[in-house]
């Protein structure tokens, strides 16, 4: 009872940590040029729920030789996860050294770029609502936590990144079988109800068990989706029971960008969109008078 006890104690804390804070009302956003939404009740926009970003001093670098283009940095209790799924995936038969990190931790600013570049005319996607079927908008994606990864193939093998084709392939239909034995939960399954399409290349790290170091804190930063929209396939024991009943359900700000030519839209990965805690009004002292 004692454990119980302090280890509540201990998720609360990361629950205030890793939880936007609670607006008071909702109120119209500008996602893109020309593209206002107004969050649901719940939080949620265009169907995804709001997460922070994680602090660049949370994040290391991912294996040598698995980042694609761009770095590949990851949360550091997923890191040595992601190695031994890596490894075993490279010794596997039929499968080979063949996985590679398409994408990893992306900055809030970043994941604006990639949000809004392909809407418009003659862009992919015609407004805010379309594109958000497959891309999450900005403050609304699982890789601004750190802890999820889309996975790609070199050499592709005929298939494209980030494309359903990666089920069928022996790396894909590796990980549909293995990755939960290393922490790894498919965020966005055929068919879920979080109106997100089939994404068989986004995983999102939440530990094999609930003894893995962090995976208590990246199980309740999750705690949400995991409970409304679960992952297939998803990793589940008995401690995430308690985990959902001090999950707390708040929606997120609206973020803040920075000026365009800033060093975070030039790729940095700096974090200048920590939301800060509200400082706690001191208790006024009341002096007890003499008898």
């Amino acid at each position: 009872m004692r454990w119980f006890t302090k280890r509540t104690k201990t998720l609360l804390a990361w629950a205030t940590l890793a939880t936007p804070a609670l607006a008071m009302a909702a109120t119209p956003e500008q996602l893109c040029s020309g593209q206002w939404v107004t969050p649901g009740a719940d939080g949620r926009v265009l169907g995804h729920i709001p997460y922070r970003e994680a602090p660049i001093s949370d994040l290391v670098s991912a294996p040598a030789g698995f980042a694609l283009g761009q770095p590949c940095h990851i949360q550091r209790d997923a890191a040595p996860d992601l190695a031994r799924m890596l490894t075993a995936a490279a010794t596997a038969p039929g499968v080979g050294n063949v996985l590679r990190g398409v994408s990893c931790y992306r900055t809030i600013a970043y994941q604006h770029g990639v949000f809004c570049s392909q809407i418009g005319p003659r862009k992919a996607c015609k407004d805010a609502a379309e594109r958000a079927r497959s891309v999450a908008p900005p403050g609304h994606s699982e890789h601004a936590t750190g802890y999820a990864i889309d996975f790609g193939l070199r050499p592709s093998g005929g298939c494209r990144d980030v494309n359903p084709c990666f089920a069928r392939t022996a790396a894909g239909l590796w990980l549909l079988a293995h990755a939960p034995e290393y922490g790894f939960e498919l965020s966005f399954p055929a068919g879920n109800t979080q109106g997100v399409t089939w994404e068989p290349w986004h995983w999102r790290w939440v530990g094999a068990s609930i003894n893995t170091p962090g995976a208590a804190r990246a199980r309740l930063l999750f705690a949400r989706a995991r409970g409304d929209f679960p992952g297939n396939p998803q990793i589940r024991d008995v401690a995430d029971g308690w985990i959902g009943v001090i999950q707390p359900v708040v929606p997120a700000p609206a973020p803040v960008l920075p000026p365009p030519g800033s060093a975070y839209l030039n790729g940095m990965p700096q974090s200048y969109f920590v939301q800060p805690l509200p400082t706690p009004t001191p208790t006024p002292l009341v002096r007890r008078r003499r008898r």
